[in-house]
């Protein structure tokens, strides 16, 4: 990928840079799927983290775990979610808007003091269009998505998965931009459009 195609990856709406990254070990937990289901999930988080070169953990020891995943029918369901409501602030307003919008998933992510990314909290509604895709690709997309704090337009034209003998892996585009923005030498956190230009040198060809 070029440096232009890497920068807009991580370009913001207003046309501002944003990247950051995770630095504490990934601790993640699903609510809302069955015990199979919930092993592919955890089984994407692992896959992801892995290839990233980052960690995972038992436990977060601040916040017990630090990515949640929910999964759902309605979004009014999210309402009836203990204390969901102190993680999320405006959380009913937020599932106004996205009932209006008629939105199939949502990310939301808190930063920690310096910026990197502290927890990300992913809401997948199973709508007709994401009970018909494979578990494994839904999952897979979800945790490519919040790996990095990706710009709001950063797949809106085409998706970070794949086929490769009729599965759904990682774009290896899209691995490579995760694996270089994880290389130790990389700040975790950048607000310049040059941090680009140095994850484009790390791509591999």
């Amino acid at each position: 990928m070029s440096p232009e195609d890497i920068a807009r990856l991580f370009t913001r709406a207003d046309g501002s840079y944003h990247f950051a990254r995770w630095q504490r070990p990934i601790v993640p937990i699903v609510f809302g799927v069955e015990e199979e289901t919930l092993a592919v999930v955890k089984g994407a988080c692992e896959a992801v983290v892995a290839m990233a070169g980052h960690k995972m953990a038992e436990m977060d020891n601040e916040q017990g775990a630090n990515l949640f995943f929910f999964f759902f029918r309605e979004w009014e369901e999210l309402l009836a979610v203990p204390d969901l409501g102190g993680m999320i602030p405006g959380l009913e307003d937020l599932v106004g808007r996205l009932e209006r919008a008629d939105a199939s998933s949502y990310r939301a992510f808190r930063f920690e003091a310096e910026g990197a990314i502290r927890a990300a909290f992913v809401f997948v509604r199973m709508d007709a269009a994401n009970r018909a895709q494979a578990a494994e690709a839904l999952a897979l997309t979800q945790m490519v998505q919040v790996i990095l704090d990706w710009g709001e337009g950063a797949f809106a034209g085409a998706s970070p998965l794949g086929l490769a003998e009729g599965r759904a892996v990682l774009r290896p585009e899209i691995a490579g931009v995760i694996v270089a923005a994880y290389d130790p030498v990389m700040p975790p956190v950048a607000h310049d459009p040059s941090h680009a230009l140095r994850l484009a040198a790390r791509v591999q060809p």
